[in-house]
């Protein structure tokens, strides 16, 4: 009987351990890729694995991605070895492979950050980077206050007053997308998309290539934590409405499946994503994405979270004791203490699964 509570792990190191045991288990051929630009909190080396199953030729694959956001790897890794422990590699179709991806990035996993080693937001760095970046001109208005000086409690209430000022003159969900959408202009702060492809960008480009070039078809799914109803896990499709993914990923989850472009997601709309990297180096493939959301706790205070670690990083002291409360926070925010959230990830996962399972083999 699997315990799925002990397929999430507490620390990047334990979970790497454990998902590299899992897939060899499995039988899965593993690769890993060392991230040369960083270490991890202990001083140890950083590594991107991916474990493959199914037939080197299999022209339809399902990929699962955990760790885009770094700290929301610990939900990611935990449902890719529940996948594996469970029996997963064994029940795929003849015909389908699969082919998971372990801490995409590392540094942030490691670190507790949802950014890589650069500061960079991983879900808005694949944008074209020889062509002008969009702008956030609600980021812009309030940066002052999204890193402030000092993390007093004087300094956080003239914060608060500046964004909740610009949350009554143009509501909540754009005050969400001005400071989540993602921005090209402030490197020290939040969701920063970066000014040239990061090493775990170029690191997915390469993997697809190597492992996805033979496909025909490939199911991403991307494992993501921090918004909506605590436990739940929305599948977000980020492409255009009108793509011929879109309609592939409605056919595949039905009204299950939401759009930020629509209005209908938890998600502000992103530039950037990661998932775009798959119908680029795979011109020739059918490639449906979507990302799994699962809620943790509100808005506000996941947003808080983000921008008291982002400080941290920026101008505290990671071995004080306001550091250590806020790393403290940030984990819990994006990856809840308890068996009962873990549990709710893994069904939701499992049945995703099933779904994207079904539609590549339909």
């Amino acid at each position: 009987m699997v315990s799925i509570s002990e397929c999430f792990s507490e620390s990047y190191a334990d979970a790497r351990a454990k998902f590299c045991a899992a897939a060899a288990t499995a039988g899965g051929a593993i690769r890993s890729w060392l991230n040369p630009h960083g270490v991890g909190p202990h001083g140890e080396k950083l590594h991107l694995d991916t474990a493959r199953f199914g037939r080197a030729d299999a022209d339809k694959m399902l990929v699962m991605i955990s760790s885009t956001h770094g700290v929301e790897g610990h939900c990611g890794s935990g449902a890719q070895i529940a996948w594996l422990r469970t029996g997963g590699p064994a029940k795929l179709p003849p015909d389908v492979g699969a082919l998971l991806v372990h801490a995409i990035n590392p540094y942030g996993f490691a670190w507790t950050r949802r950014v890589n080693e650069d500061n960079v937001d991983l879900n808005r760095n694949f944008v074209d980077h020889d062509k002008g970046y969009p702008r956030n001109e609600g980021y812009l208005a309030i940066a002052d206050a999204i890193l402030p000086r000092d993390w007093s409690t004087e300094s956080r209430a003239e914060s608060q007053r500046i964004l909740d000022a610009y949350a009554q003159k143009h509501g909540a969900f754009a005050l969400q997308g001005a400071i989540s959408g993602g921005q090209h202009t402030h490197p020290d702060g939040v969701f920063y998309g970066g000014l040239k492809p990061t090493w775990s960008n170029r690191a997915i480009r390469a993997i697809a290539r190597e492992e996805l070039g033979r496909a025909r078809r490939v199911g991403v799914i991307d494992y993501h934590t921090g918004l909506g109803p605590f436990g739940h896990g929305e599948l977000i499709c980020a492409v255009a409405p009108g793509a011929k993914s879109y309609a592939r990923a409605k056919a595949w989850y039905g009204e299950e499946m939401t759009s930020p472009e629509s209005g209908t997601s938890t998600s502000a709309v992103v530039t950037g994503a990661m998932t775009d990297a798959f119908p680029q180096e795979l011109p020739d493939a059918e490639v449906t994405s979507i990302a799994i959301e699962y809620g943790t706790y509100s808005v506000p205070e996941v947003l808080d979270a983000v921008r008291a670690d982002n400080w941290l990083h920026q101008r505290g002291d990671l071995d004080s004791p306001v550091g250590k409360k806020i790393k403290a926070e940030m984990k819990e925010r994006f990856f809840p203490a308890g068996d009962k959230w873990r549990e709710m990830v893994w069904t939701r996962a499992d049945q995703t699964i099933g779904w994207a399972l079904k539609g590549l083999t339909a």
